[in-house]
């Protein structure tokens, strides 16, 4: 039980909730717990810790961010070069 606490509170972002009615409170608890049950099917499937599997989710969001800034830059600099023209 304390290692389900401590992964819920760490990789599911329980104590992050900036809710203060209870209706809200318990959605944001609702949803840790289902963030916990699929961090725990993934590490079964993926036969990985939850470490693990946030940094490969950090790392595929920085990837998708990155390539969103490259496509608006390439979308700028040809903006720039037909207003030129």
């Amino acid at each position: 039980m304390t290692l389900y606490h401590k992964d819920l509170k760490q990789n599911a972002s329980l104590e992050r909730s900036p809710a203060r009615a209870i209706d809200r409170q318990s959605a944001h608890l609702f949803a840790s717990v289902c963030a916990f049950a699929k961090f725990e099917r993934l590490k079964i499937k993926e036969q990985k810790n939850h470490f693990a599997l946030k940094g490969q989710l950090y790392i595929k969001a920085l990837q998708a961010a990155f390539a969103e800034l490259r496509r608006l830059q390439n979308l700028y600099q040809s903006e720039a070069t037909f207003a030129k023209a």
